[in-house]
């Protein structure tokens, strides 16, 4: 009777909270709802009791939104500074995208990669011919689509086990960095040197070496012509911190790479496709430091799971038919958003825009930083992918909790930093406002 009970408030409320542009915030703070509410129940009794227990979650349960707002089962209205972790580029309920949904579903949802299909096609192509044109990996060839980030990651491992074992049987190994994170799966969790991630999986795949971001002699130190097969690199590092890697760094690392005949691998799942504020976030650096493979995942779909692992003719030449595989992966429905994605994404205006968001948000975080110096170390990052980094002993946790209750959703990243990774579309009444907010809610965790 409960479970009825809720699933009828819920659709209630789906109804009757009607987003708008002009968001509520709350004059003085609501806390997350506690048992007895409509979310409690609905926690208690449908989600926890049924849900593996992988995630530690306030009590709040989001139902619908529209751009940078996002509302929950209690009619509470949101700024979303979190994009779903990066992910819903052009915010919620994109008009553009659910049209696409709704034209390719009435057309066809999967056919299997037994098949070619149109959009999976062009998505390729658009990919590849894009990426040049926007001033990213120069020698761009091919795509593998696939369906989340951390599966462009296994593919790229694969690819570049594939390629080294080509030349020798023992060129297998990888160097991936401090303060990484490439994904949950146990090739990408192999490269993910955090002891929190790791060790409850160890052993992990061998042949691993960890070397030091911004520091040349640390990976000359591990880097092997005869055993290492490629380096893999977070040109930006999201979950690690919000750690923008220097260039003079990455031109000699891709040099290092060619003197030992090793792939380099970008990730660019958190910080490519328009979220520096261009294309890839190596679209900034000179094709000195351009990848062998980038991956690709989260705003490709806006919400919609895809991903993509993009490679040079040099690495397409060491694979097979039957190397790799996968079921869903450029199915006809993930590709048209993509398309649609990629085009909007990759125009000069857009990019420009997402610029100019950057420079608004940049300023008003070092407004907060200069208030607090005691507690805030720096402000990094760029394009839309920021972080205000705090002194070790500062609970940032209490920073997301007062947010929240005021009206602002956040996330946090390594090294104690809290992460803001809107939408590239965010309004700037939605940027002030939530930087009011931010502001307030650290005076508050003081």
């Amino acid at each position: 009777m409960l479970r009825t009970t809720t699933r009828s408030l819920f659709k209630k409320q789906v109804i009757l909270a009607r987003p708008s542009l002009n968001a509520r915030f709350y004059s003085t703070p609501i806390p997350d709802a506690n048992e007895t509410s409509t979310t409690g129940k609905f926690i208690d009794s449908t989600s926890k009791p049924y849900s593996v227990t992988t995630y530690a979650r306030p009590n709040l349960v989001l139902t619908h939104g529209k751009g940078s707002y996002i509302y929950d089962l209690e009619d509470r209205e949101y700024i979303d500074f979190t994009s779903g972790i990066a992910v819903t580029c052009l915010g919620h309920a994109n008009d553009d995208v659910a049209k696409i949904i709704n034209d390719q579903a009435s057309k066809l949802l999967h056919c299997s990669n037994l098949y070619y299909n149109q959009p999976a096609g062009e998505l390729a192509e658009k990919l590849v011919t894009t990426t040049k044109e926007n001033g990213g990996m120069a020698d761009a060839s091919r795509v593998f689509l696939c369906n989340s980030g951390t599966e462009a990651n296994e593919a790229a491992l694969k690819f570049a086990r594939k390629y080294g074992k080509s030349i020798n049987p023992d060129k297998y190994e990888f160097i991936t960095f401090e303060n990484s994170f490439h994904g949950r799966t146990l090739g990408a969790l192999s490269v993910t040197p955090n002891p929190k991630y790791q060790e409850p999986f160890s052993p992990l795949i061998p042949g691993v070496n960890v070397a030091k971001p911004n520091d040349i002699e640390s990976v000359k130190a591990v880097i092997s012509k005869d055993r290492t097969c490629a380096v893999i690199i977070e040109p930006i590092q999201g979950e690690g911190g919000v750690n923008p890697i220097d260039e003079s760094f990455l031109v000699q690392l891709r040099q290092l790479c060619n003197d030992n005949d090793v792939l380099l691998i970008y990730d660019e799942i958190q910080c490519g496709l328009g979220r520096s504020g261009k294309l890839w976030a190596h679209s900034w650096l000179p094709k000195e430091a351009h990848p062998d493979i980038v991956t690709i995942a989260k705003a490709l779909g806006n919400g919609f799971p895809i991903g993509a692992t993009m490679i040079t003719e040099k690495v397409e030449k060491a694979l097979q038919v039957g190397d790799h595989g996968t079921t869903y992966g450029g199915n006809p429905l993930a590709s048209a958003i993509g398309s649609f994605i990629v085009d909007t994404i990759s125009n000069k205006a857009f990019l420009d825009s997402v610029q100019g968001k950057s420079e608004k948000f940049v300023k008003g975080l070092e407004a907060i930083a200069q208030k607090y110096p005691e507690d805030i170390l720096q402000v990094k990052g760029k394009g839309l992918l920021l972080g205000l980094q705090f002194r070790p002993d500062f609970d940032i946790g209490k920073i997301v909790q007062k947010c929240r209750e005021n009206g602002l959703l956040v996330i946090t990243a390594g090294l104690n930093t809290v992460r803001l990774v809107p939408a590239l579309n965010i309004p700037d009444k939605a940027i002030e406002k939530g930087l009011e907010i931010l502001n307030n809610s650290i005076s508050e965790s003081k």
